[in-house]
């Protein structure tokens, strides 16, 4: 399994973002897919997971109600949209994949994208 990120890039507060993560590979409606991100200087944390559809999903309580995961099985495509963005939303998001669980916890995510750069400015 593969996984391209893109979307990224500069925005202000306020503001709209929406990611993408372009997944290769067998049987990917199977997966839970999900996005973290890194800001500078800090650990990678969890922003959100989905299962097989909007349906089933998780957030981090810092982008409830601001971000929405939704993912398209036919166009084997994650997305991520990002409302209402603040700078404390700068950083790389990374999306990544897991077999088994709708989980927040990053070591059960065993297949990653390279990351695409969201910068908010103020």
């Amino acid at each position: 399994v593969q996984l391209q990120a893109s979307g990224g890039g500069l925005v202000q507060a306020g503001g709209s973002l929406r990611l993408s993560c372009a997944v290769s590979g067998r049987a990917f409606s199977s997966y839970v897919m999900g996005w973290f991100r890194r800001a500078p200087g800090k650990e990678r944390e969890f922003v959100a997971a989905i299962r097989l559809s909007i349906s089933s999903t998780a957030y981090a309580d810092y982008v409830k109600g601001r971000f929405t995961i939704s993912r398209d099985n036919a166009k084997n495509t994650l997305y991520l949209q990002m409302n209402s963005l603040k700078p404390e939303d700068t950083a790389v998001y990374y999306c990544a994949a897991n077999p088994s669980s709708l989980t927040t916890i990053e070591r059960f995510y065993g297949y990653w994208g390279q990351g695409t750069l969201v910068t908010v400015s103020s």
